[in-house]
């Protein structure tokens, strides 16, 4: 029977969509939720949204349908509560695009290589001096190149490909100023600095990734070069044996911000 509100049919779909878009919505979010509330490790909230992925467009895609056949639906039986039924099937697709969007662009980064230590230094690159301690208990080691199936060699040839832009670079300024720019980078990016010592011309900092919570180690070397300063800089994941991207990406923004 109709009603001034409408068929009661529109109240059912505009409540299915929401459900269905929260469901999927809070299964993604509970990825990196279940890491940072200690629930369980890493492996096991990438699982969750490995599994989830490939369900993700279809559902959001029959989110985006439920919520077109309630608006259509609504405005032919002419309902008063029209706003209001959109609005909450609205919650539903919007919780779902959210669902679809964490995982794919998790997936596009995967075109990195398998990697967790990147330098702009391959052959010499930056090591730890106050992080060193805070390293050593974790599985991933200071010494650029380790990683399983790969030779430094290796190892190296792929940060290059993937990173050509990732070299040292020769700045027409003083140390002093190079480490204050450097430092200032740092900070912006919202890394927690550890050490800053001008005298070596050495930054180290931890940078913490938002969804899982992963803790990557930057060290910063700064050279006086006679008139001009050579900067290096390092980024290496305490976990896991790719990064997919993050720290190389990390160092081009750092050198963006410099």
């Amino acid at each position: 029977m109709n009603s001034k509100s409408g068929p009661a049919y529109l109240n059912w779909i505009a409540i299915a969509v929401l459900i269905i878009g929260l469901l999927l919505g809070l299964t993604i979010l509970s990825a990196p939720a279940g890491i940072w509330l200690g629930i369980w490790a890493f492996p096991v909230g990438l699982n969750i949204l490995i599994q989830a992925d490939p369900y993700t467009h279809w559902v959001l895609a029959l989110c985006l349908l439920g919520w077109i056949v309630l608006l259509g639906l609504a405005l032919r039986a002419k309902a008063e509560n029209t706003l209001k039924l959109c609005s909450i099937a609205a919650l539903g697709v919007l919780s779902a695009l959210f669902a679809w969007y964490i995982p794919s662009t998790f997936q596009a980064r995967l075109t990195y290589p398998v990697i967790h230590d990147v330098s702009t230094d391959v052959n010499n690159p930056p090591g730890y001096v106050a992080i060193a301690p805070l390293r050593a208990e974790v599985p991933n080691s200071m010494v650029y190149g380790t990683v399983e199936g790969l030779s430094p060699e290796e190892h190296a040839q792929q940060q290059l490909a993937a990173f050509p832009d990732l070299v040292p670079r020769l700045i027409d300024a003083s140390p002093q100023e190079v480490f204050d720019r450097a430092l200032a980078a740092l900070e912006e990016m919202d890394l927690e600095i550890v050490a800053a010592v001008p005298e070596e011309g050495r930054i180290e900092a931890i940078a913490t990734t938002f969804w899982f919570r992963f803790k990557d180690d930057v060290v910063i070397r700064i050279q006086d070069q006679g008139g001009q300063t050579l900067i290096d800089a390092r980024s290496l994941s305490r976990v896991g044996r790719g990064d997919a991207g993050t720290n190389g990406r990390r160092l081009q923004r750092f050198f963006e911000l410099l």
